[in-house]
């Protein structure tokens, strides 16, 4: 005879792509844990969860749906970035965990549109699908429609959350809130790094298994590494030649030679305001030609206040931050300035 608590718990998940990279950042760069969230770890970490708030046993929850939603930028401009490969290999993660992408146009202005989506979807699916749980890995207070919504259909929802802040390499605090009233709202909220952090989670293996094991990260950063394009080098893309020409002094014969021409130009202090003209112009990111001389300086349009970003132009004077990234001179904040003479 089958047992009573044995109708299977139908789960949904539905990632918001750009809270949880944010998410696996922070755990990858600044959280002692030094690992990226593993999507499978995560999966088996909420049917588990599912199961013990349900009252029933994990055989019988079930993910029967995972949609990942994100905007993305255009492929040319991923490599100019060098970040392809990343991202690529994330989708391949994506694709073998069964998770379904959901990707708009990313613009000058960054996501647009992408919560909207995300929402229309999960409770279009809610309803074909009937979810008794849908999990929903997001932030945004935007979703609190979505989970009223979902409630009145009598789809139980599980709010994947995360609240963490931490100081970047250039000094700057970067803070990412999960909505208090969505957690209200929520019929199995989870405090996931409370779950983390907790003293008696330490050894436990539905905990650990969140992150890729060492040799998981290993394997990743060899198979970065290995037969590396030539054009993939900073100093090989269309920006840093560009840069190299500005600032290219006359070559004599005898630096020709191996004798030293002109001295290099040294970088700025890290926080220093520097002046410089816009070298060019991407979708969502740019460069600074700075006066001073040396490489052009990358920003991204967020760098900027709401709405500078559609302003500019190749040419334009600026004054900015210089600042540093991992990948070498980058501005966080960038100001247009008045005089354009």
């Amino acid at each position: 005879m089958v047992p009573s608590n044995s109708k299977l718990s139908r789960i949904g998940i539905f990632y918001d792509g750009n809270f949880f990279r944010r998410v696996s950042n922070y755990y990858s760069n600044a959280h002692s844990r030094k690992a990226r969230i593993s999507i499978e770890g995560l999966h088996n970490f909420i049917r588990a969860h599912a199961a013990a708030e349900e009252g029933v046993d994990v055989k019988f929850t079930q993910i029967v749906d995972a949609h990942y939603f994100r905007g993305r930028m255009k492929a040319r401009e991923a490599e100019e970035r060098d970040i392809l490969f990343q991202e690529r290999s994330f989708e391949d993660v994506l694709m073998y965990e069964g998770v379904t992408t959901h990707y708009l146009p990313k613009g000058r202005d960054g996501e647009k549109g992408v919560d909207v989506w995300l929402a229309l979807e999960a409770f279009e699916m809610a309803i074909y699908k009937r979810f008794d749980v849908l999990a929903l890995i997001a932030g945004d207070g935007d979703f609190m429609p979505l989970v009223r919504k979902l409630n009145t259909l009598g789809t139980r929802v599980m709010l994947v959350g995360w609240d963490f802040s931490f100081t970047d390499n250039n000094g700057n605090l970067r803070e990412t809130r999960t909505s208090q009233l969505l957690y209200n709202e929520a019929t199995y909220p989870v405090k996931m790094d409370e779950v983390i952090d907790a003293p008696d989670h330490e050894n436990d293996p539905l905990v650990n298994g969140l992150f890729h094991r060492p040799e998981f990260r290993a394997e990743f950063r060899q198979e970065n590494r290995s037969e590396p394009r030539s054009d993939s080098r900073p100093d090989a893309r269309p920006e840093y030649r560009q840069s190299a020409l500005l600032t290219a002094q006359p070559v004599s014969h005898a630096s020709a030679l191996g004798t030293p021409a002109a001295a290099v130009v040294p970088p700025p202090d890290i926080g220093s305001v520097q002046r410089g003209r816009i070298a060019n112009l991407k979708e969502t990111y740019g460069f600074i030609q700075p006066e001073a001389g040396g490489d052009n300086i990358f920003f991204p349009f967020s760098s900027l206040q709401p709405g500078e970003a559609q302003r500019l132009t190749p040419g334009m004077r600026v004054s900015y931050e210089y600042g540093r990234g991992d990948r070498g001179p980058m501005a966080p904040k960038v100001w247009i300035l008045l005089n354009q003479e």
